[in-house]
């Protein structure tokens, strides 16, 4: 079987489109239907159903895809890397969420890029959860951090580490909200008293608020978003100047909290979580750069607070 109709398979398969496939493999969409069509009738089954948006592979097309992308990887790794273990560094590519990416993954794996034999180079992407499993199935990636398990057989996803949200702001707000004294009285601020805080978000949906919401008080927040920036480091930054109220990781806010320039509106007995996973290609973890990040970021989730 020709290796670059298998491969051109590969790439339709995680693209999920002939177009998509054709613009990653630098060819045109007639000659990438043509290899495909080509292989269907070597194998004498069909490989995708076209649907109006892209393809759907079939169960044959889906087993062929397991079996042989992992292969196809670790062809392209040696070509990339060369066979001399004196070739220059292997580049790990990694995807994830600005802030977790930024405050937690890569100073981690920045242990790992000397060059000791079995260090790597590193080159980090940010993104939305769709962004990133769209260019981790499309090869743009070796390694994602996402707060969804994806679904199907073409990812390998595994959990992290949990992120407990708290509701901050600066100290002020939670003098005109009232003191929370669950210790002596039991009072703790439900929603109606915080309908009034101005809302600081990373969106106009308010994904961070709402969910909190959600889980603590069992209804959605009221009050709009006053100020929306997408980065919950700037976030953090505006309800430290007096913003407004904001949800926030503990492991981002912990500084502030510390010292005082936010404070912790709400501590309800059992704290909204949400968990992140890593998120590799089926197979991929024989790769041996990926291996070791992979192994390392869960060694490291495993102290982190």
């Amino acid at each position: 079987m020709d290796l670059a109709l298998l491969r051109t398979f590969v790439t339709v398969h995680r693209a999920g489109s002939f177009t998509r496939a054709a613009a990653l493999l630098g060819l045109s969409q007639p000659a990438v239907t043509s290899q495909i069509r080509t292989l269907e009738r070597q194998l004498g089954r069909p490989l995708f159903l076209r649907q109006p948006r892209g393809v759907t592979p079939t169960t044959i097309g889906d087993e062929l895809a397991h079996k042989a992308a992992p292969h196809l990887d670790a062809l392209v790794e040696i070509t990339e890397t060369g066979l001399d273990e004196d070739s220059a560094l292997r580049t790990l590519h990694l995807a994830g969420p600005p802030e977790f990416t930024a405050e937690r993954a890569l100073p981690a794996l920045t242990e790992l890029t000397g060059e000791d034999g079995r260090g790597f180079a590193l080159r980090a992407s940010f993104g939305t959860a769709e962004e990133t499993l769209e260019g981790l199935g499309a090869g743009h990636h070796d390694l994602a951090i996402g707060t969804a398990r994806p679904r199907g057989s073409l990812f390998t996803a595994t959990p992290l580490c949990d992120e407990e949200h708290v509701l901050v702001a600066a100290p002020g707000y939670a003098q005109l909200i009232g003191p929370e004294d669950g210790g002596r009285d039991g009072h703790r601020p439900g929603a109606a008293e915080l309908a009034g805080v101005p809302v600081i978000e990373v969106h106009e949906t308010l994904p961070f608020v709402s969910r909190y919401w959600a889980s603590v008080f069992d209804c959605r927040p009221t009050a709009p978003g006053t100020v929306i920036v997408p980065d919950l480091r700037a976030v953090l930054a505006c309800a430290v100047a007096g913003a407004g109220l904001a949800v926030l990781p503990r492991y981002l806010c912990a500084s502030a909290l510390e010292r005082g320039a936010v404070v912790a509106l709400h501590e309800p007995p059992v704290p909204p979580l949400r968990t992140y996973f890593l998120v590799v290609r089926s197979g991929t973890l024989a790769l041996p750069h990926i291996a070791r990040a992979h192994d390392w970021l869960l060694r490291a989730a495993a102290g982190w607070s």
